[in-house]
């Protein structure tokens, strides 16, 4: 896989968070809307998900582990997604931080950081830690005002 440099690298993170913007507008009613998509090294889109956590009543329903399941039945080395981007609209929590890691993944690039439960450096830095085996790349607020408003618009509405 090639390396790009770094302009035409944000201009690529931004268009793949904008294809995770779009996936997380179609979030159950009722669920934290985030849109997580997992590429292949080749830009190959490998699974998409939203958070499912109200609609299918499961605490480990968060749009990452949904997105890594998928990614993992296609991808030709198992469980191991290497070299792979994960995109999110919302900076990870430490349940999807460590799984992202434990998948291997390559880089994570998320949008809104998460001042109460982030797990890539805003609260805990589960994917940068010492003792963490495998290291990926984090790259956070990509588009973040337009991910960071999806979760203000949602909240509004709850409070």
């Amino acid at each position: 896989m090639a390396v790009l440099p770094v302009q035409a690298r944000l201009k690529e993170d931004e268009r793949r968070m904008r294809h995770a913007l779009e996936i997380a507008r179609h979030t159950p009613d009722g669920d934290v809307p985030v849109g997580a998509v997992i590429f292949a090294p080749s830009g190959e889109i490998l699974a998409t998900a939203t958070n499912r956590r109200e609609a299918d009543r499961d605490p480990t329903a968060h749009a990452e582990i949904i997105a890594l399941r998928r990614a993992a039945r296609r991808f030709n080395d198992g469980w191991r997604l290497t070299d792979c981007t994960a995109v999110v609209t919302l900076e990870p929590c430490s349940m999807c931080a460590g799984a992202l890691v434990g998948a291997r993944i390559g880089r994570i690039v998320f949008g809104a950081f998460e001042p109460h439960t982030g797990a890539c450096g805003s609260v805990f830095d589960v994917v940068r830690d010492p003792a963490v085996l495998h290291k990926s790349e984090v790259i956070g607020g990509i588009l973040e005002s337009e991910c960071a408003s999806l979760m203000t618009e949602f909240f509004a509405y709850r409070r």
